[in-house]
């Protein structure tokens, strides 16, 4: 049942999603460089998710605790539902495995999700190995007078 729900809430928030996790400045490995900053399905606006804090985004209050969306921050990937921590990376085929270690209000597990940058500056975030299509999130500018723009 445990291990239902958190694919349940992993499949409608993009990521198991976030509580806050406060500001703690950590480094990220070098397989998550490229993927810092906060994250949104394509066709969707930031503002209406994120709002400033401090020198990034945060989650919007009230929360949408269904949000397509994401925030990675040194070793961590935040989602509006639970927190989780990057244990490891993996690149097969052009794209990375993550094997996360997440947590929310009711439990924790572990989650495997599979990403990869695509040329147009988006992210395509897959199901399986054997989705070829994945679905596309794109970057929101960290100033939020920018933010509406698609």
């Amino acid at each position: 049942m445990r291990a239902a729900l958190l694919r349940t809430v992993f499949s409608g928030s993009a990521f198991l999603g976030s509580a806050f996790l406060g500001s703690m400045a950590v480094a990220a490995p070098a397989g998550l460089t490229g993927y810092q900053g906060a994250w949104v399905l394509a066709g969707r606006d930031c503002a209406e998710v994120f709002s400033a804090a401090g020198r990034g985004l945060s989650f919007r209050k009230p929360v949408d605790l269904f949000a397509p969306a994401f925030i990675v921050s040194g070793q961590r990937i935040r989602t509006p539902m639970a927190s989780c921590r990057v244990r490891s990376i993996r690149t097969v085929e052009g794209r990375d495995h993550l094997a996360l270690d997440c947590a929310n209000a009711v439990a924790s597990n572990d989650v495997a999700v599979i990403m990869a940058p695509a040329k147009d500056g988006t992210l395509t975030r897959y199901y399986s190995d054997q989705d070829p299509t994945g679905i596309a999130y794109r970057r929101c500018p960290e100033r939020q007078g920018r933010m509406s723009a698609r």
